[in-house]
């Protein structure tokens, strides 16, 4: 193996339960040889076999982060640095991430993706060193009559900024998860998280076009190759901070200590055919995306259909754990979420759908919030 036992004997030996949350990522990179030892010390450390759990036959280090996730098992003094050192071997770009002690992130949740850091500058087609998720900046768009090729039936993230309304195929968003793109003369940065199904739309910059309320020049947003609870953890380029994919809040390095916050713009889930008859003047991006690239329709093939497949924990089981949400967070930062399936039977019903205020509309074969005030 390559871990050392004499140490993993000695970390054991202390007989704080803590400890596991480090056995766990020592568990995501070391496996073969070392994961018996590395099992072995989890129960160990808490009193707790794995052997019942189904997934521990897939993967041993999920079924250990879902316990300690499910648990609230604290973390210990030092562990962002013990996980930093581990981490930053792995992908020196993470580095400023680790480095950042006041960073707001929750340690314990943060796990590895699978890929490295895209760090590539603005508008460079060219594939990550290593492999990474690439982000899609300013891709080329069509029409929607030369946006044929793409299936009627198939979905779109659909984006309207001053009356300028944009398509993003699923297909080419499940390739690069993320946009750096004008719409609107806006910037705006566009995440999508294939594991967890979420697409957001943020502002990277003020209606004058100077960059967003707390930032000295305008965010490039990429994915590092982190996640946390299975969601991406997207991070700005110029300045290292990493953001909130959900809220877009910063939470790390200049950005945060800015306290700055990225505003949302809608987004619809809908087909493409239902978008374009409501936007007829849409534009879609590209069948290459501009770069000369091809895409398959279906590039996942159906991998999250069983459930996710990065640790989450314990599941809430008022929803199917992959059931569609239009997801809404209030002025008071209360987050709320609208099951799609449900609301659009209420629709169907003639019923209006609305909570706290905000007041879902259909869009496309889509849903959107607004507030239920004003429309």
């Amino acid at each position: 193996g390559f871990l050392d036992p004499i140490g993993i004997g000695e970390l054991v030996s202390a007989g704080d339960a803590r400890h596991a949350w480090f056995i766990s990522d020592l568990l995501r990179f070391f496996q073969g040889e070392d994961t018996a030892l590395l099992v072995d010390s989890f129960e160990t450390l808490t009193g707790v076999s794995i052997a019942d759990d189904p997934e521990s036959e897939r993967s041993p280090w999920s079924s250990i982060t879902n316990h300690l996730i499910a648990w609230d098992t604290p973390d210990y003094d030092g562990y962002r640095e013990d996980k930093g050192a581990v981490f930053k071997l792995v992908e020196e770009g993470w580095t400023p991430f680790f480095d950042d002690a006041d960073a707001d992130i929750d340690w314990r949740y943060l796990s590895w993706g699978g890929v490295f850091i895209d760090d590539r500058p603005l508008g460079d087609p060219e594939v990550c060193r290593g492999g990474c998720i690439p982000a899609l900046d300013d891709p080329a768009t069509t029409d929607a009559a030369g946006g044929s090729w793409y299936p009627a039936d198939r979905t779109v993230f659909g984006i309207v900024v001053d009356g300028q309304a944009l398509a993003i195929p699923l297909n080419i968003a499940e390739i690069h998860e993320m946009f750096n793109l004008t719409l609107g003369d806006r910037r705006l940065a566009i995440p999508y998280c294939t594991l967890c199904g979420s697409a957001q739309a943020y502002f990277t910059d003020q209606p004058d076009g100077s960059p967003t309320v707390g930032a000295d020049e305008v965010p490039v947003v990429r994915t590092s190759g982190l996640l946390s609870r299975s969601n991406k953890v997207m991070y700005d380029l110029v300045t290292s901070s990493v953001f909130d994919t959900f809220t877009g809040a910063a939470v790390s390095g200049p950005l945060q200590d800015e306290g700055v916050v990225l505003e949302q713009a809608t987004v619809v889930r809908s087909t493409w055919s239902e978008w374009k008859i409501e936007h007829p003047d849409t534009q879609i991006i590209a069948e290459d995306g501009g770069i000369g690239r091809s895409y398959q329709l279906d590039p996942l093939g159906g991998r999250d259909d069983d459930g996710p497949i990065f640790p989450i924990g314990d599941v809430d089981d008022r929803l199917g754990v992959q059931e569609f949400v239009v997801g809404v967070i209030l002025d008071d930062g209360t987050p709320i979420a609208f099951p799609s399936e449900e609301a659009a039977a209420s629709f169907n019903a003639g019923n209006p759908v609305e909570l706290e205020g905000v007041e879902l509309q259909e869009s496309g074969d889509g849903l959107i919030a607004v507030d239920a005030a004003t429309g």
